[in-house]
């Protein structure tokens, strides 16, 4: 009994190295803080590529111009897909909120469908215009077009990745706190590539076409 109650002491007495957790502080608000403090990064990002395409969008050295190589009919079935992605989003979000977890991945579903429609137009759109010799070192205009559409086509695949592992956890879990936040942070960063393409379809595209 002496010996268990000096274990015991001596248990006490070594000093604690770790912060325990506590309940109140699993709220989230460091993840969504951080999560805009990357949404801003990626505009920065972004206002980089625009700037640069700005400046370069106009050296054809000698080469096809925007007008000579978009398809606006094509692109803006690509834009149709993108922007109807961002709707079953925002419905996934809204059953998320009523706590049908069933309604919440049939809605991921179809936007991760409308995401892989918009990519493979995308790659279809690059893979035509390279057959044409229109390649990213043919002129200083298709190198920053390619640098910018693909950016955005990257940070769509990524979103897509994203969405399929968020499926994955809410089919295992479901809508628990960590799993809403999640959503939240992807819904966010849809919605952001929705308003940055909006941007690519003015200013690549339909200026490209008008020049």
């Amino acid at each position: 009994m002496t010996t268990a109650t000096a274990l015991d002491t001596d248990k006490a007495d070594i000093p604690v190295f770790h912060v325990t957790e506590d309940e109140h502080e699993h709220s989230g608000g460091s993840t969504m803080l951080g999560f805009w403090m990357y949404l801003m990064s990626d505009c920065l990002v972004f206002a980089v590529l625009f700037a640069t395409f700005g400046v370069l969008g106009r050296n054809y050295a000698a080469g096809p111009s925007g007008a000579d190589l978009f398809d606006l009919k094509l692109v803006a079935v690509n834009t149709t897909m993108l922007l109807l992605s961002s709707i079953t989003y925002g419905f996934a979000m809204l059953a998320m909120d009523k706590g049908r977890q069933a309604a919440v991945q049939c809605w991921l579903a179809v936007t991760g469908l409308f995401g892989l429609a918009f990519i493979g137009i995308e790659l279809y759109e690059f893979h035509h215009m390279i057959l044409e010799g229109a390649t990213p070192m043919r002129s200083a205009f298709l190198s920053s077009f390619f640098t910018l559409v693909g950016t955005h086509g990257l940070h769509v695949t990524f979103g897509l990745i994203w969405l399929t592992v968020l499926m994955v956890q809410v089919s295992q879990r479901g809508l628990i706190e960590a799993n809403r936040r999640r959503l939240m942070c992807l819904s966010m960063f849809w919605h952001f590539l929705d308003v940055v393409w909006i941007g690519v379809f003015s200013f690549v595209y339909l200026m490209g076409v008008l020049k």
